[in-house]
């Protein structure tokens, strides 16, 4: 174990220290064309290194890997595209070692617990392997059911995922003494989320009641179902549902020779997964394809979506609830400014924020890019997209984001939807599902309106009373010149060019400094010798004061 977390650190510290260098120094030396050049090389060696790792090791490296390898949102495709295999390439434990695994977790033999259990494994995971199984009479009398799944957890996984959080958490700490980084998310923060839902994943017995819950939240709706749990042949590390499978949701093949649209299925899916965030605030965080089938049935519509795998559940309080709702109500309406004020209101943007430029930005960008599906957006000028990107990117690296608490799994669970939905229907739009799913949000929360307005009313009449003294106030400030006007942005303009001007003048003194001290060295070696030491400090001037000065 203490050979596995050292190669994790050995891993990060390589990178992050690789990355140090070419995104951050060489720049400095008038070098970003050459660190970009290589960047797409750079990544894909580092994603290619990362993939074999995580197979390697398994445990929560798979996990790290897998998730990354959803974020098409903020890593490069040459990331994505090698850790895209992590979702299918998970090997699978030896049946003998899982058997003797479940035996003890059950406190029997596996054959007298069930009639028959499939040593071929149905699915192999990072943490567990399900096999499929057959009850025995009694059990089958009980529960009414005969065909069943088990999921078994891998042999020693717990230790593993011990010194896997203690190796992550020391790389979070390193990499929160980033400026890029500690100005956008507090990582210890987001670290403790994703070991809280490492640990409750684990947890079978967590796994099972969170699949009841979500049972309850969708029992009146006929478009969803869960398994049935066999809490008889549960324990924490055995757990024991209704054999639901049907035709996975990305089998399109599947889908269409049932009679089913996958078109159709896309939109739905999408209205579920909004549901689930924006009204239950309870959610399935990993709805990758291996977790969600399309079961045929005798409804209207012919067939309903079955969720598995209950072990990465995401709540969504009702504050962030109000806000995300907020959000997607400006989205489906291209409101720019609502947009803005959307993003405030759920965290990510820092109040203190100068959002002027965002919203000229985002309304700029409803213009030219709202409504359009990814098959319209193929056919826009790649130049297009990277001058809308340059810009884009410059307004929202200039202001104070960061991610709040409860958005890894949001984010998880709207990235592998939105990819899905995609693979479904080439054509879908994510306005499509967005816009009726607003108008629905702004009627279900239409009986608030009058309170709002009366809220407003009450506000306005509060600051009206108090203006007269307001006024008298500043014209008091006034004649006694306590009036100051603040410029924040040149303020910040002005520091910056004397921060560069005296790194301007350090470089030339190092310059100087290390040319005499070069020139000196045959006449009088230990003058040299000073002056080439003492240009050591000029340099880390020039090349840090940038940074400690933007701290």
């Amino acid at each position: 174990m203490r050979a596995r977390y050292n190669r994790i650190l050995r891993f990060a510290s390589r990178y992050l220290v690789q990355t140090w260098w070419y995104e951050l120094v060489l720049p400095r030396f008038g070098l970003a064309r050459l660190a970009a050049r290589s960047r797409p090389r750079r990544m894909r060696r580092i994603a290619r290194r990362f993939h074999g790792l995580a197979l390697d090791l398994g445990g929560l490296m798979i996990k790290v890997g897998q998730f990354m390898s959803t974020r098409l949102d903020v890593l490069p495709p040459e990331i994505t595209k090698e850790l895209e295999g992590l979702q299918d390439e998970v090997p699978a434990v030896p049946f003998a070692q899982i058997q003797a695994a479940a035996e003890v977790e059950l406190g029997m033999a596996l054959d007298r617990a069930f009639a028959f259990v499939d040593p071929v494994p149905l699915a192999a995971a990072s943490l567990g392997q399900a096999h499929r199984a057959t009850l025995n009479d009694q059990d089958a009398a009980d529960t009414g059911l005969r065909d069943v799944v088990i999921k078994i957890q891998r042999p020693g996984i717990d230790q593993i995922v011990d010194v896997d959080l203690r190796a992550l958490r020391r790389v979070a700490r390193w990499l929160s003494r980033i400026r890029l980084v500690y100005s956008r998310v507090d990582m210890p923060v987001l670290m403790e989320e994703f070991a809280r839902t490492s640990l409750e994943e684990i947890d079978y017995l967590h796994e099972a009641a969170s699949a009841e819950t979500f049972a309850e939240f969708f029992a009146d709706d006929e478009r969803v179902a869960a398994p049935e749990v066999v809490w008889e042949r549960t324990a924490r590390r055995v757990l024991t549902t209704e054999d639901v499978t049907a035709i996975k949701i990305n089998d399109v093949e599947g889908l269409r020779a049932a009679g089913i649209d996958p078109a159709e299925v896309a939109a739905e899916f999408a209205a579920v997964m909004f549901d689930q965030l924006f009204i239950n605030g309870y959610f399935h965080a990993d709805p990758h394809p291996g977790n969600i089938f399309v079961t045929p049935d005798s409804t209207e519509r012919g067939w309903h979506f079955t969720f598995i795998d209950f072990g990465m559940m995401g709540q969504v309080p009702a504050t962030l609830r109000a806000g995300l709702r907020g959000l997607l109500i400006s989205a489906a309406s291209r409101d720019g400014r609502g947009m803005v004020n959307g993003i405030r209101e759920v965290g990510v943007l820092l109040p203190t924020a100068d959002t002027v430029e965002l919203e000229r930005a985002m309304t700029k960008l409803f213009a030219r890019f709202g409504g359009m599906g990814f098959a319209e957006l193929a056919d826009v000028d790649p130049r297009e997209f990277q001058a809308f990107a340059t810009e884009f990117g410059d307004v929202v690296r200039s202001l104070p984001f960061q991610l709040p608490e409860n958005f890894l799994l949001i984010i998880r669970a709207m990235s592998l939807t939105s990819g899905m939905c995609s693979s479904l229907d080439p054509k879908f739009n994510i306005w499509d599902a967005v816009e009726p799913y607003s108008a629905k949000l702004i009627s279900a929360e239409a009986g608030n309106v009058v309170q709002d307005v009366a809220k407003k009313a009450m506000s306005i009449a509060s600051t009206l009373a108090r203006l007269p003294q307001r006024l008298d106030d500043l014209t008091t400030q006034f004649e006694e010149g306590r009036i100051a006007v603040q410029t924040p942005r040149l303020d910040k303009r002005v520091a910056s060019l004397e921060r560069t001007g005296r790194r301007l003048i350090s470089a030339v003194l190092f310059a100087a400094l290390l040319i005499g001290g070069i020139l000196l060295r045959p006449e009088d070696a230990v003058l040299s010798t000073v002056l080439i030491a003492a240009s050591a400090l000029p340099l880390l001037h020039a090349l840090f004061a940038g940074v400690v000065g933007r701290r």
